[in-house]
């Protein structure tokens, strides 16, 4: 009985070894030296224009399919509040009044504050931002629309097939690139961190840590548009784009290098710290120094003033917005002094959400999404350089630099602090509206009076 089932084994394992030979080579030939050199063969482009032919006809699909039944497709609306120019507080509640009343309180002037809290109830332009963005059509994710893939069998098939190709080819393939990324990003950080300070060191460290980037930008299967690179940031400066994702380092980090900034982690996460920063000067704070803003001001400015060194990377949002709009950016990294490159970067969410709501999902359970959507397309814009205009404080110069950044990736400017995800609303918010309502009625009367 041995006798015959030894040649079966055999058999097996010399499949299981060609298969993962074939596997291996794939990967090395397809993916890891185009990595390396930083040449595409078009694959991941020609498999976009792919998908989106798909998702045509699927919508097309849905649609007929919806009109047989007489269903109501879900798409996008509005929430009926239409749009107006902005008025002051101050003037809207003289049109309430009708003009006439004194400058004192008047019971009218409830209505106002009950309006204006009701709008902001059902259009909160803060809380939405917090959400995945709806798509108008289906990308056969179902996570993206539960009802759409139950119109037709053939809707029903054609998601299912996605599910086998998106779980049974995708995301191994994708999982066995991030490991090799990152391996390769601690292994080899490693090995150059024990060459001397010197230009050889530098030039290593750039093409390691391109390369890793690379392997990981198509371990999620990205295609990125880069424009207008002549502006791209340079040594003594900070980079500062807005923030929807994790992987917006790994975007960016995969077309030129920079210096991080981070707090000291443990774990794999930690791992990886120490091991790239044996390669490149890094800037990571131990938990106890994040609050210091004047000890991190100082490395910032350490940083920046050896132009040896590469541009900090930095998010002034400090925290992830859905990619509908760039909210406010904290003041710190405009207080430096230096040359300040803004980027925008715009993710295209029919093909995966790369949005990162921190407050539903884990890093796993995100970095899963990520690696089961069918891809991550995004276009990057870099702004030409700005610097801090005389008489312009930092408040004024990071704002300036948030509306562009707005401007170029087609982005909602909103003044809103991102912390807003997970705070309450300050009560210098609510003071500045006691201000202006007491304008009206205390101000008022004083300019009265005094004429």
């Amino acid at each position: 009985m041995e006798s015959y089932l030894f040649p079966f084994d055999s058999l097996i394992c010399m499949l299981l070894g060609i298969s993962f030979t074939v596997w291996f080579t794939l990967l090395l030939v397809f993916i890891i030296v185009p990595a390396i050199f930083g040449v595409s063969f078009g694959i991941r482009r020609l498999y976009m224009k792919s998908l989106i032919k798909l998702f045509e006809w699927a919508t097309l699909r849905m649609e007929r399919g919806a009109k047989e039944k007489n269903q109501h497709l879900y798409k996008p609306y509005s929430n009926g509040i239409i749009a107006k120019e902005p008025v002051s507080l101050e003037q809207e509640i003289q049109d309430m009044r009708r003009g006439g009343a004194e400058p004192e309180f008047d019971m009218s002037d409830i209505f106002y504050f009950c309006r204006r809290g009701v709008e902001s109830i059902v259009d909160d332009e803060v809380t939405k931002r917090f959400t995945a963005e709806e798509l108008e059509s289906w990308n056969l994710l179902t996570r993206s629309n539960y009802n759409f893939h139950h119109i037709s069998t053939r809707l029903t098939a054609l998601w299912g097939v996605g599910v086998l190709i998106r779980y049974g080819f995708l995301l191994p393939l994708r999982v066995t690139l991030a490991f090799t990324g990152v391996g390769l990003l601690v292994v080899l950080t490693s090995i150059v961190g024990l060459f001397p300070n010197g230009r050889m060191k530098n030039y290593l460290s750039d093409k390691v840590h391109l390369m890793c980037y690379r392997i990981c930008v198509r371990a999620l299967t990205a295609i990125i548009t880069y424009h207008d690179s002549e502006n791209k940031p340079k040594n003594g400066g900070i980079c500062v784009a807005n923030h929807t994702s994790p992987i917006d380092v790994i975007i960016l980090a995969s077309d030129g290098c920079y210096a991080m900034v981070g707090q000291v982690h443990g774990g794999l996460m930690g791992v990886i710290q120490r091991a790239m920063v044996k390669a490149c000067p890094h800037i990571w704070f131990e938990r106890s120094e994040v609050k210091d803003r004047h000890l991190v001001a100082k490395r910032l400015s350490d940083h920046v003033a050896d132009k040896s060194k590469l541009p900090i990377l930095i998010f002034p949002e400090g925290t992830c917005i859905n990619n509908t709009s760039v909210m406010m950016f904290k003041k710190g990294s405009f207080e430096i002094g230096c040359t300040v490159y803004p980027v925008a970067i715009k993710y295209d969410p029919r093909f995966g959400d790369a949005f990162w709501n921190s407050s539903k999902f884990g890093m796993v359970n995100y970095l899963l999404h990520m690696m089961s959507s069918w891809a991550i397309v995004c276009s990057v814009w870099y702004l030409p350089p700005m610097s801090r205009m005389e008489g312009e404080d930092a408040v004024q110069f990071a704002n300036r630099v948030k509306a562009a950044i707005a401007r170029k990736g087609g982005l909602a400017d909103l003044l809103w602090d991102g912390g807003l995800k997970r705070g309450k609303v300050k009560e210098v918010f609510k003071e500045e509206q006691q201000k202006l309502y007491s304008k009206v009625l205390v101000g008022s009367s004083e300019d009265g009076s005094s004429s």
